[in-house]
């Protein structure tokens, strides 16, 4: 399934929402220049909410982590929200459950600001 994303932002932060499949082709660019508008806009914050997404190559992966980077680089963080189970495992075997926040939904992150 190919992979879509909306942008939106409110008081916490910059928000990506992704549909479809992580793989890091033709979009990987595109969204690592979503955070890089963000951060030149003068956002700390990004949230990626994974609801929609149903796998994650290691491209993927590496596409989340360039992301991340970046935010950290200016003082920043980006969360994960609401992973599917399947996302879960592939975080936690991959260790990056201890990189990212991970919250289960959008407004749990919001109730944590």
């Amino acid at each position: 399934m190919d992979l879509t994303y909306t942008t939106s932002k409110d008081e916490f932060a910059n928000y990506l929402s992704l549909k479809g499949d992580l793989i890091g082709d033709r979009l990987g660019p595109k969204l690592v220049e979503e955070v890089s508008d963000a951060v030149e806009s003068g956002a700390r914050t990004f949230v990626v909410d994974l609801s929609e997404v149903r796998y994650i190559s290691s491209s993927g992966i590496g596409l989340l982590i360039t992301m991340l980077t970046k935010m950290r680089n200016v003082g920043g963080e980006m969360y994960l929200t609401a992973p599917s189970e399947h996302v879960k495992k592939l975080l936690i075997i991959t260790k990056l459950n201890n990189i990212f926040t991970v919250y289960d939904s959008v407004d749990e992150f919001k109730k944590k600001m």
